[in-house]
């Protein structure tokens, strides 16, 4: 099922497809901080509220703190509200990081990625990987929501990568655990792959 067939770009999501995702830890974590409805604002495609915000970049981190102690109606530290969104990492698999670089030897591999400072202060980090070696040295390029101002599926998050990047998406294997976000990528004519949490998708490239 080789789906790299005529391909010379691969845009990989992060959560739930390089990262195995944990979303009802991120929701105990974010409800023990005091936000009673965390289970309501936070999915593993989507969030809403003021995570949402944070996430497409209209609120800043620091406003994002303010506001979550408000919601949560008490002072709340950083730390704990920062534990709520790394609550959401189930997990860094090394065999997709080793796949990462086998392809990278053939393909430009970008990251799109619905996500916060917070997460990615962690993954551009040597914390990422057990090697030491932090995410966005696996990749030629990252576009992240909150940089650039909106979010999956948006068309214009889309546009965005297309216009920054000027790939072709004919020639472009699009993978990401939203359905919604692959049938939007298929709409600007990407080859789209939908791989579920924690799934070995080495597969597809065989």
């Amino acid at each position: 099922m080789n789906l790299t067939q005529g391909v010379d770009t691969i845009i990989f999501d992060l959560g739930g497809v390089i990262i195995d995702l944990d979303r009802d830890n991120a929701v105990r974590k974010f409800t023990e901080a005091g936000i009673a409805n965390a289970a309501d604002m936070l999915s593993s495609y989507h969030q809403e509220g003021i995570f949402q915000q944070l996430e497409e970049g209209s609120i800043s981190r620091d406003d994002f703190y303010k506001e979550f102690c408000k919601l949560a109606g008490k002072e709340v530290s950083h730390d704990k509200i920062d534990a709520g969104w790394l609550g959401f990492i189930g997990g860094v698999q090394q065999y997709k990081l080793d796949m990462l670089e086998e392809l990278r030897k053939k393909y430009t591999l970008y990251l799109l990625s619905n996500t916060n400072p917070v997460v990615m202060e962690w993954a551009c980090s040597p914390r990422f990987s057990k090697t030491g070696k932090p995410l966005d040295e696996y990749f030629d390029k990252l576009y992240l929501s909150y940089k650039i101002g909106c979010m999956k599926p948006k068309k214009e998050i889309f546009e965005h990568i297309l216009k920054d990047s000027g790939v072709t998406p004919e020639k472009t294997l699009f993978i990401d655990d939203g359905a919604e976000n692959c049938r939007v990528a298929e709409s600007f004519g990407f080859r789209s792959f939908k791989p579920e949490n924690k799934e070995d998708f080495r597969y597809i490239f065989q």
